[in-house]
């Protein structure tokens, strides 16, 4: 099967080719060209910060701390992978320590950031919907919080940040078929959690909360839900 973002002629192709063209520039000394690569690819390294912190105050920093790095070793970058591929090793290898250090959240509020962005989106200014969403969505992202350090990267750089497998595999120096499994554990996990709920002497109101979520994405892969608490 032939990747897309390969083929001379696609989008993906085109901009890789001119983010080379930026490095490139910007290895000469050309600060417009990293700032223009600044500008392409700090929302996605935000996002997946945030994604995997939960902190804007700890995205931020990440965020910085990954482009500040990726400036200051830009001389040793010799485009083996794909600039975009390399920063994000940069960025997530930064984002993990600073969630190993701050240790795991216990808890998901209803005003985590990553809710109420997903809720402002998805809510359309209704705020019954809206109500409704942030529960729902805080108890997903109680079992995305609840995954492996490994799965939860690998679930926020395929779904979140729209990486291929492969890609996914360079950046988190495995194997393609690694990063398969990876998906699919996640997905397992995430649906035993939200079938736990619906088991437990909770509340009747999440009980109830918890199945409605699992019929309205029973037709699709769960992690198509993660990835509406990070709208682009």
């Amino acid at each position: 099967m032939v990747d897309e973002r390969t083929e001379p002629g696609t989008d993906a192709a085109r901009r890789g080719r001119e983010a080379a063209a930026l490095v490139e520039a910007a290895q000469r000394g050309d600060a417009r060209a990293f700032e223009e690569l600044y500008r392409r690819y700090q929302p996605r390294i935000y996002a997946l910060a945030l994604h995997l912190t939960g902190k804007p105050s700890d995205a931020d920093d990440i965020t910085q701390d990954a482009f500040l790095k990726a400036y200051r070793k830009l001389d040793s970058f010799e485009g083996r992978s794909e600039f975009f591929t390399w920063l994000y090793r940069i960025a997530l290898h930064r984002a993990l320590n600073v969630k190993r250090d701050r240790g795991r959240r216990r808890t998901v509020g209803l005003d985590d950031p990553r809710v109420t962005a997903a809720v402002a989106v998805d809510a359309a200014g209704d705020p019954r919907r809206a109500l409704e969403l942030q529960e729902s969505y805080a108890h997903l992202l109680a079992a995305f919080d609840r995954l492996s350090r490994l799965l939860r990267t690998t679930v926020v750089l395929t779904t979140l940040q729209g990486l291929s497998y492969k890609e996914v595999a360079v950046v988190l120096d495995t194997s393609e078929g690694t990063v398969a499994w990876r998906v699919h554990e996640a997905r397992r996990q995430l649906r035993k959690h939200m079938e736990r709920l619906q088991k437990e002497p909770t509340p009747t109101h999440i009980r109830q909360r918890a199945r409605k979520i699992s019929r309205e994405h029973e037709a699709v892969r769960l992690e198509a839900a993660i990835a509406a608490l990070m709208p682009a």
